[in-house]
């Protein structure tokens, strides 16, 4: 049975999730303690829940510790299934960290399979469904993994009630190495300002902010921000909220940053923190924008070949995942660069495929 330290580095739920995941794959027991011994409320929250959940369901996994509070978890894996599944957080957890669970497990499936997750679509210390569809999706896609993501329906804290339908057609049962360090010349600039169950000025302004300040630093740059914002009436969503993800087109690369509203933030300032998030990225260099150089370390440990990426900063989640996914799949990984630095990786892929 493989050992995992969950108070390992950020130790949070990252080391969960993407530990649960490559147990799935790889159908080897794992048991994970110390679970997010470095968070002001140690132990499972409802969104773990989920994701444990879920991928015992899709695996036919035993699981042991299942409980709110609980800081340790053992899991038993079976066989990966195909199928229709629906899951609900039951809170505004976020459905983008279950799908950090869900979606390198959903790779290996022998058929088709879609998942429906309810929950915060929206929300604090997770990425927004809109750069999961944009960024997260495009680069999966140039490895050999093609998901479709619906919205169904926005959800923000504190009422959550978002919805999300995923589906994967033809999972590609292994995955392929990417070659990604430097950024290209900047093509374009796309975004989404939404805002729900409030007026449609706040979408305005978020994208208008947001607009200004890229105009300026990047003259000449095509920037299309489109709107997203819901009659009186015809709103179906349980309670306000407002955000803008942001993408940049540069080369092969696809850079993404974002900004969530809150009570008492100005839409101009959301906007604004947007901008600046990914001016930063860009500046760089580098192919990866600061959280999809996080994301893309299962997907590369996994995949056959050698990939090469580059990421704008090392964080402390990279970090995390780098040290994990050594350790779960004995892969050889060397990097370059310092701690919240630009970083570049080799990764050797363990080559996992079904």
């Amino acid at each position: 049975m493989i050992v995992i330290d969950g108070s390992f580095g950020e130790g949070g739920g990252q080391i969960l999730r993407t530990s649960i995941a490559l147990s799935a794959i790889l159908g080897e027991p794992i048991k994970i303690t110390n679970i997010r011994a470095k968070r002001p409320q140690p132990g499972l929250k409802r969104q773990h829940i989920t994701a444990i959940t879920a991928a015992a369901t899709i695996c036919n996994a035993e699981v042991e510790g299942l409980k709110l509070g609980s800081t340790t978890v053992v899991f038993k894996p079976k066989n990966i299934k195909s199928g229709t599944f629906r899951f609900d957080i039951g809170t505004a957890g976020s459905i983008s960290l279950v799908l950090q669970t869900l979606l390198p497990i959903m790779a290996y499936a022998p058929g088709p399979t879609e998942v429906t997750v309810s929950g915060g679509t929206d929300v604090p210390w997770s990425p927004p469904i809109d750069y999961v569809r944009t960024v997260i999706m495009y680069y999966l896609k140039l490895m050999g993994y093609e998901v479709r993501i619906k919205l169904v329906r926005r959800g923000h804290y504190p009422k959550g009630g978002g919805e999300v339908r995923v589906t994967v057609e033809k999972p590609p049962r292994a995955l392929s190495a990417i070659e990604l360090v430097n950024r290209g010349n900047i093509r374009f600039i796309k975004g989404r300002s939404h805002c729900v169950k409030l007026p449609k000025h706040v979408a305005e302004r978020q994208a208008r902010s947001a607009k200004e300040l890229l105009s300026r630093e990047l003259a000449n740059t095509q920037i299309e921000i489109e709107l997203e914002w819901y009659e009186p009436g015809s709103d179906p969503h349980l309670g306000p909220g407002s955000g803008i993800v942001l993408w940049a087109g540069a080369g092969r690369a696809l850079l993404g940053a974002d900004s969530l509203g809150a009570r008492g933030k100005r839409a101009e300032v959301v906007g604004k923190e947007a901008a600046m998030k990914l001016l930063n990225d860009l500046r760089t260099g580098m192919a990866f924008d600061t959280h999809m150089g996080d994301n893309i370390i299962p997907y590369v440990a996994l995949a056959e070949g050698t990939s090469l990426i580059g990421g704008a900063k090392l964080s402390m989640h990279a970090y995390t995942n780098i040290w994990l996914v050594k350790k779960i799949l004995n892969i050889e990984i060397q990097h370059q660069g310092s701690m919240n630095e630009p970083f570049k990786l080799q990764v050797k892929g363990a080559g996992i495929k079904y």
